[in-house]
């Protein structure tokens, strides 16, 4: 791209970057809320609606890595093209579903595409973007993955709501395709102007990914369908332990393959980069701190309060607004106040939290509830965003598929495990304060690791760690400043 690119066209790629992440971060939550009416509308069995969340959770978390490898060996903006394209057709056989067993059947299909479409956006915003425009590009992502979970709370619940057309919980997927329509649209003619070096055609570790599909179906399917299936309280953490096992086998084998000169699944050498392992922690620590307390107080709001789905969602607002505020606002800040931001906003989220707790246990005032989750999404915004963009910058631009797999995978796995164990802790307690007083914790733990990661990456280091990945794209930065920057 020339340093003549209008600001549009340079604005271009990162819009349907974000979109197409939007709509993969929101489809949980959004089938979350149209779930009780999908069971009722299609007269399935009580696991319908379990089944048709866990489909979609179950086959991102184990196909995100394999996406992330794809998208090195065939470049990342056709397989994010190609993602998005499955998504959309997916979306529109989930939204035309006549029973249970087809609308499951699509809702595997649609995590798989999501997949295949989510490891690229890092690496395409690496590839766009330069200097303070890849930061406030990498902030909106964030922004993006952080907070879709409670967005497709809150439109789910409007539209199911709304039942436009006597659709009811059709349009919460049908509502995909238009969007991604446009998308693919726009995708094929600002996407093809990213530059991409030569991918050298390398096969697929297949050993990989069985390793991997294996470990993480072991880490999920407990903690998403344990409770709803009636299985015993155990399965969880064993669940967890073979899936940390699993893990390990499939980390042991990609360092063989390495070694053997062969082209790994994930490159793992991006985890022996000094503060990566820490600094991804952190973050994890953070987002599944947020699917927990996100979780306990919309089931307080609803179940205790007797909220609707729409009115819970409502509720949660300020708390996106106060994300929005803050993230955004990151990349403007001194350097000094930003690298300090991860290391004070999770200690003041954790205090949010046991004061939204206490304020709940009689009723909702909506004023001091609301300014309370204001400031619980810029703590929120203030202990993710920079740390995500610290990690992603200190990488070289090769890295940036590897690390946008090891971020969706860590912050899944996160959010899944910790509605889980926070979640499961408010469900047997819901009337002590237990489940926030584990939030607490585990959010006091995450200055450390915080701290531990921007320690290591003020060290000096060698040579980069992913530059020599034999499997990745290689993908170059345009050589014009954008015009974002300004």
């Amino acid at each position: 791209m020339s340093s003549t690119t209008t600001t549009q066209g340079r604005r271009a790629p990162l819009v349907v970057l974000l979109t197409g992440q939007a709509m993969a971060s929101m489809d949980t939550s959004i089938a979350a809320v149209a779930a009780p009416t999908i069971r009722l509308d299609l007269a399935g069995p009580p696991a319908l609606a379990q089944l048709v969340l866990a489909g979609y959770t179950l086959a991102f978390a184990v196909l995100v890595v394999t996406g992330a490898r794809l998208g090195s060996r065939h470049g990342p903006a056709r397989v994010f093209l190609l993602g998005l394209t499955g998504f959309t057709v997916a979306s529109l056989a989930c939204g035309l579903a006549p029973g249970p067993v087809m609308l499951v059947g699509a809702r595997v299909v649609q995590g798989a595409m999501a997949a295949l479409m989510v490891p690229q956006v890092l690496a395409l915003i690496q590839a766009t973007y330069l200097g303070a425009a890849r930061g406030r590009a990498i902030g909106a992502y964030s922004l993006i993955l952080a907070l879709g979970v409670a967005a497709g709370q809150v439109a789910g619940g409007l539209l199911v709501t709304l039942d436009a057309g006597g659709l009811a919980w059709r349009t919460a997927f049908l509502v995909n395709v238009p969007v991604g329509a446009v998308l693919l649209v726009a995708g094929r003619r600002t996407l093809a102007a990213v530059p991409t070096a030569a991918v050298r055609p390398a096969a697929l570790d297949l050993p990989g990914v069985l390793l991997l599909a294996a470990a993480m179906l072991a880490l999920v399917t407990p903690a998403v369908l344990g409770r709803d299936l009636g299985w015993p309280d155990w399965s969880t953490p064993a669940g967890v332990a073979a899936g940390v096992i699993g893990v390990g086998v499939f980390l042991r084998h990609e360092n063989r393959v390495i070694r053997g000169g062969g082209t790994p699944l994930l490159d793992v050498a991006v985890l022996t980069r000094a503060g990566v392992p820490a600094g991804l922690l952190a973050a994890c620590l953070v987002m599944g701190c947020y699917a927990g307390f996100l979780f306990t107080l919309t089931l307080r709001l609803q179940e205790g309060l007797g909220f609707t789905a729409l009115a819970a969602g409502l509720a949660f607002l300020p708390y996106a607004a106060g994300f929005a505020l803050c993230g955004l606002a990151v990349s403007r800040l001194p350097a000094r106040l930003r690298d300090a931001l991860p290391l004070l906003g999770p200690p003041l989220l954790a205090a949010v939290v046991l004061l939204v707790a206490m304020l709940t246990r009689h009723g909702w005032p909506w004023l001091p509830g609301s300014l309370l989750l204001l400031v619980g999404g810029a703590a929120h915004a203030a202990g993710f965003t920079p740390l995500v963009d610290r990690l992603a910058t200190a990488l070289p631009t090769g890295a940036a598929t590897a690390f946008s797999a090891l971020i969706s995978t860590g912050t899944l796995l996160a959010a899944v495990l910790g509605v889980a164990v926070i979640g499961g802790l408010h469900l047997a307690r819901p009337d002590t304060p237990a489940a926030a007083l584990v939030t607490a914790v585990l959010l006091a733990t995450a200055p450390v690791a915080a701290g531990r990661c921007a320690r290591a990456l003020r060290q000096p280091t060698g040579p980069s760690c992913a530059a020599t990945d034999p499997g990745s794209s290689s993908v170059a930065a345009p050589a014009a400043v954008s015009d974002l920057e300004r």
